[in-house]
């Protein structure tokens, strides 16, 4: 694969941080691709700028406010709180097509820019049971964009079975975890680095990086 190109879909986030450098390591080429939905905090494309200059990979944004329009939720509304599911329900912050629209666009950029390889930080370990974030979903959707556009994409979901200390412990192996730790944002509340410590993200990421770093003192 090292002589092929590859397109990071890139939020600017611990996740999609790490997979880009897990990009860098395997491919000859690697762009990334942020999409503008006009969600909460425009930081987070801000962030994912800055990210793509310092490793010199070309950035593209795409406008998606359509997108914003369709799906009101605590990621594109300030009045909607920032909530985890009640009684087996999904969280406010689930963003309904969210994934399937953004791997579709970036499977129509790919074909342009001439990338065979998708590269996207879904999780099914950590993903807060959003349905887009499944494999299941990745798998059918890769075959769709295949079919409809006659090509021979491969969709990488490099994070799909890992939990979080295992996702800090990549960054760790790709000589990225300084990086990640402190230039990314994954905060709800619009905080880079460690960010709030009170939503759930911050939660999340928080716990993960802390169970790493105690393992990692224990070897």
């Amino acid at each position: 694969m090292k002589n092929d190109k590859a397109l990071v879909v890139f939020s600017g986030g611990q996740d999609s941080t790490t997979c880009l450098f897990w990009a860098k390591e395997r491919f000859e080429e690697v762009e990334a691709v942020t999409f503008n939905y006009n969600q909460r905090h425009k930081l987070e494309i801000e962030c994912a700028q800055q990210i793509a200059k310092e490793l010199g990979i070309r950035h593209h944004i795409l406008d998606m406010s359509l997108l914003n329009q369709l799906a009101p939720n605590a990621l594109t509304r300030d009045d909607i709180e920032v909530k985890d599911g009640e009684e087996g329900g999904l969280p406010s912050t689930f963003v309904p097509g969210r994934n399937l629209l953004f791997l579709s666009f970036a499977g129509v950029l790919a074909s342009q820019i001439n990338a065979k390889h998708i590269i996207t930080g879904v999780c099914e370990t950590d993903f807060s049971g959003y349905p887009d974030c499944r494999d299941i979903f990745i798998k059918s959707l890769n075959v769709t964009l295949n079919l409809s556009m006659d090509e021979q994409f491969v969709i990488h979901t490099p994070l799909m079975w890992l939990n979080k200390a295992e996702t800090w412990k990549l960054a760790d192996e790709l000589n990225a975890l300084d990086y990640v730790r402190e230039k990314t944002l994954t905060c709800y509340n619009g905080i880079p680095a460690d960010g709030c410590g009170e939503c759930p993200a911050c939660h999340l990421r928080k716990n993960g990086l802390e169970e790493y770093l105690k393992e990692k003192e224990e070897l």
